[in-house]
């Protein structure tokens, strides 16, 4: 399978890569190629994950984040990489504002 990573779900990365930075130096790039290895990780494991607000959620290995994508034909799309610590409210949100 092929991976899609949509411009709003890189966003995400780029802010919580950006949060572990502020906490110590050089950790956003450990959250970063953390979590691009899960998103990686979805070309053979696409689809086995519960789905959430319409979406496949993923949840990440190292950090508390879950990845939220879709299966398209032979192909996934990551939609959003949302930190699992906020509000269950507020990722409803922000996951229907991706639609």
């Amino acid at each position: 399978m092929t991976i899609r990573i949509l411009r709003a779900a890189l966003q995400d990365l780029e802010a919580g890569s950006n949060f572990y930075d502020e906490l110590q130096a050089g950790l956003g790039a450990h959250f970063f190629d953390s979590l691009y290895s899960d998103i990686r990780g979805l070309a053979t494991r696409a689809g086995v994950h519960v789905a959430r607000e319409g979406y496949f959620r993923a949840l990440a290995e190292r950090f508390p984040y879950a990845i939220y994508y879709q299966v398209n034909g032979d192909c996934v799309e990551v939609v959003a990489v949302l930190d699992c610590r906020r509000s269950p409210r507020w990722i409803q949100v922000r996951l229907k504002d991706r639609d």
